[in-house]
């Protein structure tokens, strides 16, 4: 009976620190892909120039939060970068928006393959962010299960955070104010 139940706890353990490893994954996914958009950045951003002189300060914030993604990314520290991103999200969104008042931009090859880039990587970043959601959300429950929940306290493992969709992502787009700007 005590072996039975020394190999129970075994099993709780391992599939514990399995699934903590699958977070840990998931999240390193992300990184590789947000990697990739912060490598394009500069390319889209110097294309832009050329065309977007008035729109200087959004190329520069862009610029300002990349710069601050890559050192949150290598001080580790997820909450932080995962906040970044967001921001990086919604400046490259006024960067379409403002797109609409330069159709010279829009007829330019290199930029429109470059935006076809970032749209590809912002679909491969959504794919991740729910990935590394449901990786979160079943090591969440396991740390709250009983009897796997014993083990995740002596081990002293916490619940992580979600990628949570910011008050501004999940407003209604209202495409005629868009066309109006």
């Amino acid at each position: 009976m005590p072996i039975i139940f020394v190999l129970f706890m075994i099993s709780l353990y391992n599939g514990l620190v399995a699934k903590k490893n699958q977070v840990d994954n998931a999240f390193a996914s992300i990184d590789v892909i947000l990697k990739k958009r912060s490598d394009l950045i500069p390319n889209l951003v110097a294309v832009a120039q050329n065309y977007m002189k008035y729109e200087e300060s959004i190329l520069t914030e862009i610029t300002r939060l990349r710069s601050r993604a890559i050192s949150g990314r290598a001080n580790g520290n997820r909450n932080s970068a995962m906040d970044l991103e967001n921001e990086i999200s919604r400046a490259l969104g006024n960067i379409l928006i403002s797109l609409e008042a330069y159709p010279e931009l829009k007829t330019d090859r290199y930029f429109l393959q470059l935006l076809q880039s970032l749209n590809e990587i912002e679909e491969q970043i959504s794919a991740a962010r729910r990935f590394y959601n449901s990786a979160v959300t079943d090591y969440n429950n396991s740390l709250e299960m009983f009897p796997t929940n014993l083990i995740a306290s002596t081990m002293n493992y916490r619940p992580k955070k979600v990628f949570v969709a910011t008050e501004e992502e999940k407003q209604n787009v209202n495409v005629k104010n868009l066309f109006e700007q």
